[in-house]
Parts: C-alpha cells; sequence; structure tokens
C-alpha cells in the first residue's frame, strides 16, 4: 500500500514537483523577459521585479506576469502536498515508526553473536521471549507491518522484511549472528530462508521449522543444523510427561 512506504520515499514526489515547477519558473522567465538565471531565480521569490524589470525594458510584460501567476500557483500547491505528506506521516505514526527503524538500524549494527528469529508468529514470538527472558540480544525479521511493531513494542530489535532476500538477513546482521531460526509458519518459505542464511553465513548455526517431517531431509539439504517440528515436539513432551 501507498501508505506503508518509507518517509523518505513518499516524500520524492512532491519534492520533485516543487523542484520541477521552480525549475520551469526560472527558464520561462529568462526566455521571456531575457534575463539571467539569478534574476529568474529572484522573480520567484519576488514577483515585483517583473513589474520593476518591464518598466525599463521592452517585452510582454501581461504574458510575464501571467506566467508568473502559473509559477507561483505550482509552487503553492506542491508545497502544499509535501506538507500534507509530512503531516499525514507524523500524525498517522509513520515518522515514529521510521524514526524506530532508523535507531534498530543502529543497534543491529553494533550487534554480534544475537539470535535472528525470522517470523513473529505464535512459534517466532515464543522464541524470541524465552531468548529475550534468558538475556540474549534478539533480531527479528518479520515482512507484516503489524508483526513487526508488535515486535518492537515486545523489546525486539526488528528488520520489517523478507528473510528470504539477501540484504534484509545483512540488514539483520547475519554474518555477525551466532544462530538463526527461521521460524514462518511455512515450511517452504522457511526452507528458501535456510538457503539464503547458510549461503551468506556458511558459521551460523541454523534452526528450521517445518510442518511435517517430509520436509526435515530438505531442510537439511538447505543448510539446516536443527530441524524442528513443533508438533512432533509437543507429541513427545506429553508422551514423557504421562
Amino acid at each position: 500500500m501507498g501508505t506503508d512506504r518509507p518517509l523518505v520515499a513518499r516524500a520524492l514526489p512532491p519534492a520533485a514537483a516543487f523542484l520541477g515547477v521552480a525549475a520551469a519558473g526560472v527558464a520561462g522567465f529568462a526566455v521571456l523577459a531575457g534575463i539571467g538565471p539569478v534574476e529568474a531565480t529572484f522573480w520567484l521569490l519576488d514577483p515585483t521585479g517583473i513589474e520593476l524589470h518591464f518598466e525599463r525594458h521592452a517585452g510582454p510584460e501581461r504574458l510575464t506576469k501571467a506566467y508568473a501567476v502559473l509559477v507561483a500557483v505550482g509552487l503553492v500547491l506542491s508545497s502544499l502536498w509535501a506538507g500534507e505528506t509530512v503531516l499525514s506521516a507524523a500524525f498517522g505514526g509513520r515518522m515514529a515508526r521510521e524514526l524506530s527503524r532508523a535507531r534498530d538500524r543502529r543497534r543491529i549494527m553494533d550487534t554480534e553473536d544475537h539470535v535472528i528469529v525470522c517470523g513473529y508468529g505464535m512459534f517466532g514470538r515464543t522464541v524470541a521471549r524465552r531468548l529475550a527472558e534468558a538475556d540474549r540480544e534478539v533480531v527479528v525479521v518479520e515482512s507484516d507491518e503489524d508483526e513487526s511493531e508488535r515486535a518492537r513494542r515486545d523489546g525486539h530489535l526488528v528488520v520489517t522484511g523478507d528473510a528470504r532476500r539477501e540484504a534484509v538477513l545483512r540488514e539483520a546482521g547475519i554474518e555477525r549472528a551466532r544462530t538463526a531460526v527461521a521460524a514462518v509458519d511455512d515450511s517452504n518459505v522457511n526452507i528458501q530462508v535456510a538457503i539464503a542464511a547458510s549461503q551468506l553465513a556458511p558459521a551460523v548455526h541454523l534452526f528450521v521449522r517445518v510442518g511435517d517431517e517430509m520436509y526435515e531431509s530438505l531442510a537439511r539439504r538447505a543448510g539446516a543444523d536443527d530441524v524442528i517440528i513443533p508438533e512432533v515436539m509437543s507429541g513427545r513432551t506429553i508422551a514423557d510427561g504421562l
């Protein structure tokens, strides 16, 4: 969705529009009145210079003034667009989220020997919470915006993105991590995460969650050091307690 784009990306179109109108204004004034770019730029700031100019020089005064009105309208509209973008981001919580992400990125860059938990569903949340309780540094990778914010509220460092992408894993510090847990509720996704992680950081200890024993050998070939099947583990725990 457009409202989910980073603030900088959302601000680019109105900023480009403002600069485009300003450039068109300078070029148009230079052509219409035969003036240099410095004086034309000054006319953007103070249109009264147009009248003073044509008191001393012949030329299309009426056309130039009409053009100045169009440029002024364009500058006002693009400024309002830019202001609305920033304000909507701020009051919609977007700016706060961008600041949180920037803070997380800086902290992750200084983090090593941490655990990366890919996926913040029930399984991933449980793993991350238990690790945090044991004073282990956790970095959560989650593609869903709402779940990302939930992980951040829970006190974890967070990278919002698809853990199958190398750039996202690098942002999470995969090459400095001690352990990675592919905890998404999808066996195929977790296997793809394992492939990407094992290629980027062969030394990282990799836990991969799968939903069925049939995926175990495939997960190990993808680079998993340990394969987790929650249903099997739960069954063993119950049996051991009987």
